[in-house]
């Protein structure tokens, strides 16, 4: 049977080794917030693009008339003049 005895260097390097520890934990937590924040002004940039690329179409194309398709071609039937 062995005895265990605990000596002050060893509480030392415990507390140490703990310390360490949270400082890694907060400097990974950072460097994840650093990313997601990143992600976050990338997402909120392209939609202010999309937004200002809308605007200026939308600008020029101002008074303009389109005409736009709702169905396909084939759904229209061409009658003889006749039966009108």
């Amino acid at each position: 049977m062995q005895i265990v005895e605990s000596s002050f260097p060893s509480l030392l390097r415990t507390i140490l080794f703990v310390i360490g520890g949270i400082v890694l934990l907060r400097f990974i937590g950072q460097l994840m917030n650093a990313k997601r924040n990143l992600a976050e002004e990338d997402a909120l940039m392209k939609k202010k693009r999309a937004e200002e690329k809308e605007r200026v179409e939308k600008q020029k194309n101002l008074g303009k008339t389109t005409v736009q398709q709702k169905g396909s071609i084939k759904e229209a039937e061409d009658i003889p003049f006749e039966e009108l």
